[in-house]
């Protein structure tokens, strides 16, 4: 009985994902904003203090989930993500749509590490952890299938009143949270010294040791971080162009309906292109795919700052995008001992919110002194001169 449970944990992982990822509101949120009158710079700000709140509360959320349960973890951040949507829609000043991008950092915070552990841990209890990738894979699917969905039917929902994009988010985030009751916690074995009263101490301590372990590897393996610092950096630069592009192209009056098609149309091209990463891999190698792919993008970014053709380059960078993600952490993942690979791939994502909190503002506030064009021209010198020193180094050392 208790087996079957689990097993159950996995069908309403599948449910959960789906009502969690029809955002409505996630490729339209800067353009209504900019609607009410918020200028560039506050927009980057706004994006900076998601990153920095998501910075600050990696470990504390992982310790929730941890002491008081994945499904308690997976709860809390549905009501966070709730209140975001909530206080962003309804923000009078730009005080309150702080606090709703802090709402919506811890949203994603206690969902991230979360929901993997759930759904791992309820595997290993079932004994058929092996299944873990096909699972996952199916659960990546369903991501990339609501996504177009939500860019779809968000830019249609918008042209109409943006009330109804907010609105549809929060009754499917509402479904994801009734999902989530229904989840059997896994019982695992806990070593009875974590106490709520030390969790500060803890949190802490957390915190120094990867930073400590994390520099005694880089120290040893120059080259992970170096990969680490050039990935994160140009994923950095390809998110803030995906918000950034929503006010550039609202400018040049195209309606809401007609961005959600350029980001569903991105969408679909880098889900088959990630589906089909290994066909590819084994046609032009790591080492051809590793030198092609960061090529590529400097190409579609020039293309994007420097021509008329911004769409068809934006749907042309989810190729290249479907396929560098997976081949950057396989690569990254052969590079890093199997004793530290939890803290280093941390410290990973830590770096991404590092970037976009330096990189998002900055953007913003050329596109605003200037033009967003120049934003984008700078976006593609500091990627091209970063895929040329990636390159060099990579052509030495692999």
């Amino acid at each position: 009985m208790q087996k079957s449970l689990y097993k159950k944990n996995i069908f309403l992982s599948y449910g959960f994902t789906i009502f969690m990822n029809l955002s409505f509101t996630h490729g339209l949120w800067m353009m209504y904003l900019a609607s009410l009158g918020y200028s560039l710079v506050q927009l980057g700000l706004l994006e900076s203090i998601f990153h920095v709140t998501s910075f600050i509360m990696e470990v504390p959320t992982g310790s929730v989930a941890d002491i008081w349960g994945r499904k308690t973890s997976r709860l809390a951040g549905r009501l966070f993500f709730a209140l975001s949507l909530v206080f962003i829609f309804l923000a009078s000043s730009f005080g309150m749509l702080v606090f709703g991008f802090i709402c919506s950092a811890l949203g994603y915070n206690l969902e991230s590490g979360a929901g993997e552990a759930l759904l791992y841990d309820s595997l290993l209890l079932d004994k058929s952890e092996g299944s873990y990738l096909k699972i996952k894979g199916r659960d990546e699917l369903l991501y990339q299938v609501c996504s177009v969905i939500s860019f779809l039917a968000g830019g249609y929902l918008a042209n109409v009143a943006y009330l109804y994009a907010f609105s549809l988010t929060l009754i499917s985030n509402v479904f994801a949270f009734v999902v989530a009751l229904f989840f059997t916690e896994p019982k695992i074995e806990r070593d009875g010294k974590t106490t709520e009263a030390n969790l500060i101490q803890q949190i802490f301590g957390s915190l120094r040791d990867q930073v400590v372990n994390s520099m005694k590897v880089f120290k040893e393996k120059s080259r992970i971080g170096f990969l680490i610092i050039f990935s994160e950096s140009l994923f950095a630069i390809m998110i803030s162009l995906f918000f950034y592009l929503q006010t550039f192209w609202a400018d040049q009056h195209l309606l809401p309906s007609e961005i959600g098609m350029v980001y569903a149309a991105h969408a679909i091209v880098a889900a088959v292109f990630s589906l089909n990463a290994q066909a590819l891999e084994r046609r032009l190698n790591e080492k051809g795919l590793l030198i092609v792919c960061p090529l590529l993008i400097a190409c579609c970014l020039w293309g994007i700052a420097l021509t008329p053709y911004s769409r068809a380059f934006y749907i042309a960078l989810g190729c290249v995008e479907g396929l560098l993600a997976p081949i950057i952490s396989t690569y990254l993942n052969k590079l890093i001992p199997s004793k530290v690979r939890a803290t280093i791939l941390s410290f990973q994502s830590m770096a991404y919110s590092m970037f976009m909190i330096m990189i998002f503002p900055l953007i913003g506030w050329i596109g605003q002194q200037f033009s967003l064009k120049r934003s984008f021209t700078l976006m593609a010198i500091v990627s091209s001169l970063l895929v040329i020193a990636y390159i060099r180094i990579l052509l030495k050392r692999i």
